[in-house]
């Protein structure tokens, strides 16, 4: 699959006359407008640039694969597929004062945590910068053209929590950060970024100029448990992950939130919980524990002691919270649409295959 036309997204804003050859000097500077501050879902609502000038653009960097809808409108999740056949996904969440973005930075993942689906299906490849800001502009743009449900129509914060590793993809997610702030003029403390513990790029975002917010995927309090679930464990420990996290608290004055997805029988006991509450004490830091999603190639399950697990954290001192399950009907976790539609295409093919 190719696009005919030259794709914006994926040219440096400051490049972005190259695009325009022939037409003067201010054309640029409206697409740049279109692109970043006002972004729309069409060339052709670009209405101060001509004709000819639009038929040369591709817009957007993908096609819309797959769009669904969930909680009375106020949730939607994209699937995106690159022309190489790459697959990103975003999800896009309404409240009523504000709307949040959860961005992909890989397609694929290469760290083959257990409970994840995107690491379930291996890693394709890095997002471009461009890729990657351009499905932030695209939730702009369906906010300002078609909005959701009750929600301000106007995007208010993105999470780098979608399909990758951002931090394995540090210096196109780095660009993509400067783009958001410089170009789409986001503040950087409404952006966060999700990693599972790669200490090098830890300490290296602590040393950018934006106060970005920083989560760290932990989901086990101790070494041997956490391996098994998030294997990069084994190159990064624990108590590395928490120095790397504590000189990010120090150097950039933000508190560090930690995530941890629930599982049955696994993560979910009260000697976890106490490891955990040991380690967010002495981090100062927030807890968002999350209701697993299935996936369809993990035999692993949602706990039913999530509100146990909550209270003996309070006890203990811990400012934690139940992360709110959103669209869960189509599939909304990080990677669940791409597998759904990959199971889909394999019974297409070979409908009488084994796929386990």
């Amino acid at each position: 699959m190719s696009y005919h036309g030259q794709v914006p997204y994926l040219t440096p804003p400051d490049r972005l006359g190259d695009l325009l050859e022939g037409e003067p000097t201010y054309r640029a500077t409206q697409l740049r407008r279109w692109l970043y501050r006002t972004p729309v879902l069409r060339t052709d609502d670009m209405t101060n640039l001509p004709l000819e000038a639009r038929n040369r653009l591709r817009l957007w960097p993908f096609d819309v694969e797959v769009e669904q809808t969930a909680d009375a409108g106020q949730t939607v999740k994209w699937l995106f597929r690159a022309p190489d056949g790459a697959a990103m996904e975003a999800v896009l969440i309404g409240y009523p004062d504000r709307a949040t973005v959860c961005i992909s930075s890989q397609a694929g993942c290469a760290l083959g945590c257990t409970f994840c689906a995107t690491g379930q299906f291996g890693f394709e490849r890095h997002l471009d910068a461009g890729e990657i800001v351009a499905q932030v502009a695209y939730a702009a743009a369906h906010l300002r053209t078609v909005g959701l449900a009750g929600v301000p129509r106007r995007l208010t914060n993105i999470v780098f929590m979608g399909m990758g590793e951002p931090l394995a993809n540090y210096d196109r997610v780095r660009e993509a950060i400067r783009r958001i702030v410089e170009e789409m003029s986001m503040s950087a403390r409404s952006i966060t970024v999700s990693t599972v513990g790669l200490v090098p790029g830890m300490r290296r975002l602590a040393e950018e100029p934006w106060p970005v917010n920083l989560a760290v995927s932990l989901h086990a309090a101790d070494d041997e448990l956490r391996t098994s679930l998030v294997p990069i464990n084994a190159r990064y420990p624990i108590a590395e992950v928490e120095a790397a996290a504590a000189h990010y608290f120090e150097t950039k004055g933000r508190r560090v939130s930690i995530e941890w997805t629930l599982m049955d029988g696994v993560n979910d006991t009260d000697e976890q919980a106490d490891g955990l509450a040991a380690i967010a004490r002495r981090l100062h830091a927030h807890v968002n524990v999350i209701e697993m999603n299935p996936t369809p190639l993990s035999a692993l399950q949602p706990s039913s002691r999530i509100d146990r697990f909550l209270a003996r954290l309070r006890r203990s001192g811990v400012n934690a919270t139940k992360r709110i399950n959103r669209g869960q009907e189509i599939d909304a976790a990080c990677g669940q649409l791409r597998a759904i539609q990959a199971d889909e295409q394999l019974k297409t093919a070979a409908p009488n295959a084994d796929i386990g």
